[in-house]
Formats: structure tokens, sequence, C-alpha cells
């Protein structure tokens, strides 16, 4: 106890949206303190780790051939344990300015479709990274609760958590999850059906941050008003060199329709599945979007067209999840109502 009470000193407890695209921190009493690319640089043949977050990003697709670029987590669960943990224990250093005793409670939030062998991994690499005690909360949870919404009544809310790896869509009440769907659907595979629809269609290879860049700039899930353009730069796969064309949000539209329509199922089946009370309190309350494919313009236009419903994306959605775990950090009562599970 005294031990406990001694490291408890040193540390501040921690919130981590451990995302497949990000890494989000929030520090108790101090709120967000870190937004990083979840990407670590490595030395090939010894895992060294030479650069992590914004620092890696940039250096992906770029790196010669004695270092290379990796992203550890994959659908919203580790792929690598090792890089996880080196990235981990580099975040919590950074938040805590690197000072070597502090040892945090941590709350790490993780997909609802997590397997038990998912939840022991992220689990090792909390404590391995240095955490006294690690908690785990399902991501649709967090996101309902960083978006505000009262979780606590006895009525139904319905949140679509749109995140890099997954897509979480979720019915809560009375501080637990009613129906859960997660489909391995998110930001990364509408990437990747971009950079096949410019393969196919124009012979131009793309990278990954290039078809990032089209998502965000003119990407879109329902006719805009006024069709978009812009440049994309890339190799032409018949003549081998560089190559210049024009794209526009109507193509980019076509390119994410597979990826869209399958979050949209994934709303229809959750909406399917979900008791007729709790039914009728999300036809007069409508859906709340989160996560960084809520920015997805038109996302909420399409789903309302599909459903008949009505959308909402939270004030913040890229932070509704840090946000809302840290919430339940701060809140002891709240912490015993929603933990999926504890070490």
């Amino acid at each position: 106890m005294l031990f406990d009470f001694l490291w408890g000193l040193f540390s501040n407890d921690m919130a981590i949206d451990l995302g497949t695209a990000n890494t989000k921190v929030y520090v108790k009493g101090r709120g967000v303190v870190l937004r990083e690319p979840s990407v670590v640089v490595i030395q090939k043949g010894t895992n060294v780790p030479l650069a992590f977050g914004i620092e890696a990003k940039n250096m992906l697709g770029r790196t010669p051939g004695s270092i290379m670029a990796v992203r550890p987590m994959k659908d919203g669960v580790i792929a690598d344990f090792e890089i996880t943990e080196y990235m981990l224990r580099h975040f919590i250093s950074k938040v805590h300015n690197r000072k070597t005793l502090i040892r945090p409670r941590i709350m790490i939030s993780v997909p609802s479709g997590i397997t038990e062998v998912e939840k022991r991994a992220v689990r090792d690499s909390a404590a391995h990274a240095g955490a006294r005690e690690i908690y785990l909360i399902q991501e649709p949870m967090a996101a309902a609760i960083g978006a505000g919404l009262p979780i606590a009544e006895p009525s139904g809310n319905m949140v679509v958590d749109v995140g890099g790896g997954t897509t979480e869509v979720a019915v809560i009440s009375l501080s637990g999850i009613v129906h859960c769907q997660s489909i391995r659907v998110g930001g990364d595979e509408m990437d990747e059906a971009i950079i096949q629809y410019i393969k196919r269609n124009y012979n131009l290879l793309i990278g990954e941050r290039t078809a990032e860049e089209i998502k965000i700039k003119i990407g879109c899930a329902y006719p805009l008003k006024e069709n978009e353009t812009m440049e994309v730069k890339g190799r032409d796969l018949i003549a081998g060199v560089p190559k210049t064309l024009k794209i526009s949000s109507e193509e980019i539209r076509e390119a994410l329709n597979e990826p869209v329509i399958a979050i949209v199922q994934a709303v229809k089946d959750t909406l399917e599945r979900t008791p007729p009370e709790l039914s009728a309190d999300i036809a007069e309350r409508g859906i709340v979007f989160t996560g960084g494919g809520a920015l997805l313009k038109g996302i909420d236009e399409r789903v309302r067209e599909e459903t008949g419903l009505s959308v909402h994306i939270a004030d913040d959605p890229i932070s509704c999840v840090v946000l809302g775990t840290g919430n339940v950090l701060d809140n002891e009562e709240m912490l015993k109502k929603v933990l999926l599970s504890a070490s």
C-alpha cells in the first residue's frame, strides 16, 4: 500500500486513444496534451526506433533501404507488440517531460470487437511502457461520453465512431452498450480505395499520404453543390516517370463508395437490432458521428438519406474518444460502471 502511495505521488493518470492512424493522450487535470500519428521509424534488422509520431509520418514512403516506417496498429488493434511498446513508452515520456519516476494509471480505449488475446496485448504493452494500473474502455462508450451524450439516462443514444482502422456503431442506455457492431472499415480503408481507384483508372501510383490528403481535401460521401478538383502527383505505371493529373470530388466519391456503403450498412444493421423503446429515442434524438471519418464531407447527409433519421457531427469528433476516456478516469463512480477490464 505504501509502495503504491509513493508511486502515486510521482504519477499523473492518463487516458490514451491508441488509434490506428493517430494516438491521443489526455492527462488528468491538463486535458488533451498529445496528438501524434501512430507511426514509428525503425532501423531494419535491429528494430531500434529512430523517430516517432509526426516526425516518423513525414518519412512515410521516403525512407532509404536501411530504415523503415512502421504503423504498429492495424484495424484498431496491436499488429506489432514490440513497436507499440516503444511508441507508448515514448509518448508517456514525452507527456511527462522525460521524468523516469512516472508510473501513471492508464485508461486505454479499445474497439468493441476486440478479442481476449488482443486485450492482453494492449495491457501488456502499457505495462511494459511503465503503467502502474491499466483499465480498458470500449471506444463507442468513450466516444459517446466525449460527445456529451447522456449515457446514464434510461434512454437510447446512438453513436457512430469512424476511426482509422474500425467503425464502431453502438446503442447506449443506462451506462451500458445495448447493441454494438464493429467493422474493420475506416479511414485507412478509404485511403486504400482512393489508391486503387487512381491506379485502376489512370495507371498512376500514389502513396498513403497523398491518398489521405485527397480524402481530406475533396473526399465526399454525398454529391457536393460544386464539384471540387485538385492536382495529384504520382508515378506513371506505364512510362515509369512522375506524372501529375487533375481529379474531381465526384470521382473520389465513386472511389469511396464501397467503404461508405459498409459504414451505412453497419448503421442499418444496428438499428434493426435495437429494442423498439430505444429506437423511438433514437428517432427523436438522431445519430451522433464521432472520429476522424466523421469529417468526410457529406457523410451525415448520406446516412440521413439512407435511414431517414437526423444525423449530427460531434463538436470535436477527432477528440471525442480520448476526451470521453479522460472524463471516465476523472470520475471514479463512472469508472466502475463503464470499465471493460482492469489489471
